[in-house]
C-alpha cells in the first residue's frame, strides 16, 4: 500500500551515547548530591540533554546561567562545557564552593590559550557563536581572541602580528567543516600555529566516524540527542551531507511514523550527551513500529575515563548506583 511504514532493520552505531567527559560530569553532581545533600547549584546544563537536565534536577540540581542567583555558602558545579576566566573569578570571590565538571578536553584548549597568550599569541577560534563552551575558551582572555564561524569569516580578522596567531577550536564541530575552515585560515594567514593535536574531542570524531559508515548502509538516519546539543547536530548534518535522510528526536515520542514510510533499515545514533535508555527507548518504539531485527556495526571501542575532582571520591560506587535507581 502506498505510504506504508516498513521498518524491518534497526542498524546501530558503534561508538554512539555517553563520552568521558559527560559520565565525569554528570557523576560530579550526583556525588555531590550525595555528599552535600540538594540543592546542588549548576552554572548552565551540565550536558546538553533535557533527559539528564529534568533527572538530576528532580533529585536537587538546580540550574542557573548568572551566579548572582546562587546564595552565599553554596556548592556550585560548573558544567561541562566550561566556564570563563570572569565567571571563576566571581566564584572564587563570592566565596562557592566550587567542584569544576568542565570536560578535561576542553581544559586542555584552555590551558593552551593561556600559555601561548603569555607567548605573545593573538587566537582564531573556529566555533559557533554563543555556544557555552565558545564563550568558555574565548573568555580565557580579556582580549586577542577572533571567533570564525565560517570560512566568509576569514578575511574580516584583523590581527596585529600574523606570525603570533594560533588557531583553537570548539571541540564538537563537524571534523569537515572545522578542517575546511581551518584550510581557509591557512591560506590567509600561511603563518598560522595549528594546536599540537586536533582540538575536536575523540569521541566527537569518533561518532562522526560511525555515522560515516553507518549512513551508507541504511535508509533513514535517526539520532537520539537534545536540540541544543552540538555534537547531536553535527550528526544529523554529517548523514544528510552523505546523501540519507536523518531526524533527531530529544525522545522516543518525538519518532515521527512518516520518516519511515517506505524505509526498511534504520540506522541509530546518539550523540555524546544522550543516555543510553533514550536510545532503548527509541529502539521499542522502533519495534512497537514493526522493526524485527537489531543489528550493531563493529566500530572504535572506547575505555578512556577521567578522574573526579578531588573531594568527591570518597563515595563507593555502590551508593552512587543505588541513588541512580
Amino acid at each position: 500500500m502506498p505510504g506504508k511504514i516498513e521498518p524491518q532493520e534497526i542498524v546501530l552505531a558503534e561508538p554512539r551515547g555517553f563520552c568521558a567527559g559527560v559520565d565525569r560530569a554528570i557523576e560530579i553532581v550526583e556525588r555531590a548530591l550525595l555528599k552535600f545533600g540538594a540543592p546542588i547549584y549548576v552554572r548552565h546544563e551540565i550536558v546538553h540533554n533535557t533527559y539528564v537536565v529534568n533527572d538530576l534536577k528532580a533529585r536537587g540540581a538546580i540550574f542557573i546561567e548568572d551566579l548572582a542567583e546562587v546564595p552565599s555558602g553554596a556548592t556550585l558545579v560548573f558544567s561541562a562545557h566550561g566556564v570563563s576566566q570572569a565567571v571563576r573569578k566571581e566564584a572564587a570571590e563570592r566565596g562557592f564552593q566550587v567542584f569544576d565538571a568542565t570536560c578535561p578536553l576542553v581544559t586542555k584548549v584552555h590551558v593552551e590559550v593561556a600559555k601561548l597568550r603569555k607567548e605573545g599569541y593573538e587566537f582564531i577560534m573556529i566555533g559557533h557563536k554563543g555556544h557555552p563552551e565558545v564563550e568558555g575558551t574565548m573568555g580565557q582572555l580579556s582580549e586577542g581572541i577572533y571567533l570564525v564561524e565560517e570560512t566568509e569569516d576569514v578575511p574580516h580578522v584583523r590581527v596585529s602580528n600574523p606570525a603570533k596567531l594560533a588557531v583553537v577550536t570548539q571541540t564538537t564541530l563537524s571534523v569537515d567543516d572545522a578542517a575546511e575552515i581551518l584550510d581557509a585560515v591557512k591560506k590567509h594567514f600561511p603563518q598560522v600555529r595549528e594546536p599540537k593535536k586536533q582540538d575536536i574531542c575523540y569521541a566527537t570524531q569518533n561518532r562522526q566516524d560511525a555515522v560515516k559508515v553507518l549512513a551508507p548502509q541504511v535508509d533513514v538516519v535517526v539520532v537520539v540527542g537534545s536540540p541544543t546539543s552540538s555534537n547531536s547536530n553535527r550528526l544529523r548534518e554529517l548523514a544528510e551531507r552523505l546523501g540519507t535522510p536523518a531526524f533527531m528526536v530529544d525522545a522516543a515520542e518525538d519518532l515521527m511514523p512518516e520518516w519511515l514510510e517506505g524505509r526498511s533499515r534504520v540506522g541509530l545514533t546518539a550523540g555524546a550527551s544522550a543516555p543510553d535508555v533514550l536510545v532503548q527507548a527509541v529502539i521499542e518504539r522502533l519495534r512497537a513500529l514493526g522493526a524485527t531485527a537489531v543489528r550493531k556495526l563493529d566500530g572504535v571501542e572506547e575505555h578512556v575515563r577521567f578522574p573526579l575532582p578531588l573531594g568527591l571520591g570518597d563515595k563507593s560506587m555502590a551508593e552512587l548506583s543505588s541513588s541512580r535507581s
